[in-house]
């Protein structure tokens, strides 16, 4: 097998010339990337990184999958997702739980043809509440056939990709949709999926979404075949995808600090350069801490989560990766657009089209506002079934942050309330997800990674959680005045002079 060196070298060579060669034009690849890029790019096979050896790809490393969603990141997060969705959301599901007889076939196209591959969860009335989903499956007497009805959307590479999955619940006898989720492989080419509408999306112009309605027929053999429930598997696949954004988030976060410092440093104002301001120093020194922060979780996720283990249980650092890192992204090219200015509130320059392609990152899989919620109701169910009140007692004593939590004892050492409000509830799993963070970033500094970087990026995250939780400490229960109308002109209360 050729060494992955020399892959990746080969791979990020093939990037470059297809996205330096024209900034402005691959700046807007809308609907979908051109023939002939698309074609240059997928030359080296780079989804072979999340296929089994047993299926011809390079054996689904997770280190190789990351490295390879970061060589796409770095020249475009469009097509890093586009890498990701394959990779994540449609082969690993199919390579764990997908049936012998079908993924011989299927993987072959990938390998041979550049196949693409995607996953239908959402729907227009079940976004976050997708376990409530409408599309239904049934066999209509047929045990070898399912037929699966419903309507779905969002989904990337609507009208694009050769596979779906998509996911369903049982229509029982009684007309009553079961509890349980499943997901089925279809193969495009069997018709079936209507594109009823494609979305004019805001940015990640290379994606198509759309809605689609769906009515098709599947083979037994094309059913997912779940180790446990069928929403046990979903959280599996769900919780690997948000770990592999770290992934996603490396390459567009060394991309904005790389971009940033060399603007900086060519910039001139007042006669010297940008790069001398102490507030420019400032924003590139937290450029420098996302690009270490994320690089520990990249880290993390290469060491502990190999494409065999079950990650349905670990809510917590699939939350906490897929939250913090988004948030990280967004921060960056806000913070890019600033030190470039005006010139850089263009689509065709990469701090404004950076904050248009990164935004949805903190919206899709799981809104980050729920995300953080649900890791401080993890912490708060950990706590009571140990019967410890004291945060800081547990974090000290829990694997992900027994010590990253001794930098902060001062803001960490109370009594949690456990019927605290959901707006305390988003606050503290902010500032939980960063204390893991920073447990990651402890583990990347006793690999060898450079102390500087490490020790900025600790410092760094020590003030943003102190911020965190003088919110949280501060918050009170405000609520929206619905007649905000009544007594709230503000000529009112202008005098009028008569004249």
């Amino acid at each position: 097998m050729e060494d992955f060196k020399d892959f990746i070298k080969e791979y990020k060579t093939r990037l470059h010339g297809v996205f330096s060669a024209n900034e402005q034009e691959s700046a807007q690849f809308k609907g979908s990337i051109p023939k002939h890029a698309f074609e240059e790019i997928m030359k080296v096979v780079p989804l072979r990184t999340f296929i089994p050896t047993a299926h011809g790809g390079r054996g689904a490393l997770t280190h190789e999958a990351l490295s390879v969603l970061e060589a796409s990141s770095y020249e475009s997060l469009p097509l890093s997702l586009m890498m990701g969705i394959n990779g994540a959301l449609f082969i690993q599901p199919l390579a764990t739980y997908g049936t012998e007889a079908i993924k011989s076939t299927i993987f072959k196209r990938f390998m041979q043809e550049s196949a693409m591959g995607g996953l239908m969860i959402t729907e227009p009335d079940f976004g976050s509440d997708a376990l409530k989903m409408r599309t239904a499956f049934s066999q209509n007497g047929d045990p070898s056939l399912y037929n699966i009805q419903g309507t779905k959307h969002w989904g990337g590479l609507t009208g694009l990709a050769d596979y779906w999955l998509i996911t369903a619940r049982e229509l029982n006898p009684n007309g009553k949709l079961g509890r349980d989720i499943s997901i089925f492989v279809h193969d495009t080419r069997n018709g079936g999926i209507d594109v009823a509408e494609y979305y004019p999306n805001l940015g990640i112009h290379m994606l198509p979404y759309g809605k689609n309605k769906v009515n098709i027929n599947v083979k037994a053999s094309h059913k997912l075949q779940p180790k446990g429930t069928g929403i046990t598997m979903l959280l599996d696949v769900l919780h690997k995808s948000r770990l592999h954004f770290s992934g996603m988030g490396m390459g567009f976060l060394k991309r904005t600090l790389d971009d940033a410092i060399a603007h900086c440093k060519t910039r001139y104002v007042g006669g010297k350069s940008l790069f001398t301001y102490d507030q420019v120093q400032r924003r590139l020194t937290e450029l420098q801490s996302y690009f270490t922060l994320c690089s520990a979780m990249c880290s993390y996720t290469s060491h502990n989560i190999p494409l065999d283990q079950d990650t349905s249980k670990m809510d917590v650092q699939a939350n906490v990766v897929k939250a913090v890192v988004t948030d990280f992204m967004q921060q960056a090219a806000q913070s890019f657009l600033q030190l470039t200015g005006a010139k850089g509130y263009r689509l065709d320059h990469r701090a404004g089209r950076g904050i248009i392609d990164s935004r949805p990152f903190q919206i899709f899989e799981g809104s980050n506002d729920i995300l953080y919620q649900q890791i401080s109701e993890s912490f708060i169910k950990m706590m009571r079934k140990v019967k410890d009140g004291n945060l800081y007692h547990f974090l000290n004593d829990y694997d992900l942050t027994e010590r990253a939590s001794k930098y902060l004892k001062d803001v960490l050492n109370f009594e949690i309330d456990v019927k605290m409000s959901q707006r305390k509830l988003v606050e503290l799993g902010k500032a939980l997800g960063r204390i893991i963070t920073m447990e990651f970033t402890i583990d990347l500094g006793e690999r060898g990674f450079n102390k500087a970087l490490i020790d900025n990026a600790m410092a760094f995250m020590q003030t943003k959680v102190r911020s965190i939780m003088c919110t949280f400490s501060a918050a009170h229960a405000s609520k929206v005045v619905e007649d905000y109308n009544t007594d709230s002109a503000w000529l009112s209360s202008v005098p009028v002079k008569v004249v």
